[in-house]
């Protein structure tokens, strides 16, 4: 079985992911950082699982075993990591959290020494490594040049230093009433603190993990919860981050959540009025819907499309420039302030959006109208390249002509494939839709 996904290592923890697992790929993570190594320490945070106790315990084996030092700092979020693995000068970072899965799942992410997620070509190294017997017991070492570990707990300090900054000097959250929903994650004590330090007035909800509630019933995979409190409090915004911060979820005064893509299209216009955005253009995915497009287009502006992960996202924005992209599910970076996809640090520039302009969310944050969009998950038994499946194009074809823009893709993480399809004619879509959920449930 494949060990890396979309976005890491994920899966079921004390089975897929279980402690030996887990000692071994640190090893191999190890003995891979280990060639440019400039410090020999690692940083490890994760969620607020229960299982990240074992995995931490066994990461920190199996690195210590190879010779690194590791500096272990608790709960915090993803982008947090990102952030201080640079900033305290570590070889790498690991990040300990399955995002918005249920508790029962973990995973593992890795940062390089620029804070940056490894790509696709360092995770097969790491993964040929770890599936060398050779390699591995080649790379343990003894005596003297066995690592260390410790735990430092006051770094959260610098990261909320880190995310205020990126908020304008000029501006204050006083006055400002916002619903903040935790997910019971890895972001409970970070997120509260940023923006009661900023002056806002916060309703903190969902703040009290207890190792199972991360995700559940909660944060950015639900929202609503969060638009029934800020219709009761007459709250100016609601903010739902996901288990690891990553993610960002926008709920506007009228407790309406906020498309992703439309988040994503007016923010890419502010940063243009302020004359921030490079590139004249936002990285967005496959999945975005194509009235962001237009869009962009109206006001001359580019959307450029990467495959579905915000470190495809990021790959795309460096090597052309840009310094703003996301994905619809809310995964938002801008590179200025962030090294990945930061929920905190994006719900500053909503707020500034909103305080710039002197309008309500639900005005600005509604700048069009999408097109209707279908996107149905259907379970596989397996996972056949598309492209031998036989009749699938001809399926495609026919509905492309009827205007329809289709995306099908395995899920890097399930045994599911995603069907997407989108077009003006809401009816259109959803017959088409029938038609290839009915194909390939009987061909997968």
């Amino acid at each position: 079985m494949k060990l890396f996904g979309t976005d890491g290592v994920r899966g079921l923890a004390g089975e897929f992911l279980d402690a030996m697992t887990v000692l071994k790929l640190a090893k191999a993570a190890g003995i891979y950082f280990r060639k440019h190594s400039t410090t020999k320490r690692i940083l490890v945070g994760k969620d607020t699982r229960r299982s990240g106790y074992m995995i931490e315990n066994a990461l920190v084996s199996g690195l210590t075993s190879v010779g690194y030092d590791v500096i272990q700092i608790g709960p915090m979020p993803t982008p947090a990591i990102a952030y201080l693995t640079e900033s305290m000068r570590c070889d790498a970072g690991i990040m300990i959290s399955a995002s918005h899965n249920p508790y029962e799942d973990n995973g593992i992410k890795f940062f390089d020494n620029h804070g940056d997620k490894l790509g696709t070509s360092c995770e097969a190294n790491i993964e040929e490594i770890f599936r060398n017997e050779d390699l591995l017991k080649e790379g343990a070492v003894t005596g003297k040049e066995i690592g260390s570990s410790k735990r430092i707990d006051d770094v959260i300090g610098r990261y909320i230093v880190s995310i205020k900054s990126s908020f304008p000097k000029d501006l204050s959250l006083h006055g400002k009433r916002i619903v903040l929903d935790c997910a019971n994650g890895a972001a409970y004590k970070v997120a509260p603190t940023i923006l009661d330090e900023l002056g806002a007035e916060v309703i903190t909800i969902n703040n009290k993990p207890d190792g199972y509630n991360i995700n559940e019933a909660c944060g950015a995979l639900h929202p609503n919860h969060v638009g029934k409190i800020v219709r009761e409090y007459r709250a100016d915004i609601g903010i739902a981050l996901d288990g690891d911060a990553d993610r960002l979820v926008v709920i506007d005064d009228k407790g309406e959540v906020i498309d992703g893509d439309k988040l994503l299209g007016a923010l890419t216009l502010f940063l243009k009025e302020e004359g921030s955005l490079k590139g004249d253009a936002c990285v967005a995915t496959v999945m975005s819907n194509k009235a962001l497009e237009d869009f962009l287009n109206s006001h001359d502006l580019d959307l450029i499309r990467a495959n579905v992960g915000d470190k495809y996202v990021l790959e795309q924005m460096k090597n052309r420039g840009i310094n703003f992209g996301g994905e619809q599910s809310g995964h938002i970076i801008f590179s200025d302030v962030a090294k990945t996809g930061d929920g905190l640090a994006s719900a500053l520039q909503v707020l500034a959006l909103i305080l710039r302009t002197g309008k309500k969310a639900s005005e600005v944050l509604n700048p069009f109208e999408l097109y209707p969009q279908l996107l149905v998950n259907v379970n596989v038994s397996e996972k056949p390249p598309l492209e031998e499946i036989e009749g699938l194009e001809e399926i495609l074809e026919a509905i492309r002509k009827k205007g329809i823009r289709d995306l099908i893709r395995y899920s890097g993480t399930e045994n599911k494939i995603r069907l997407l399809l989108e077009g003006k004619d809401k009816k259109e879509v959803e017959s088409s839709m029938k038609e290839l959920e009915t194909f390939i449930k009987r061909v997968l």
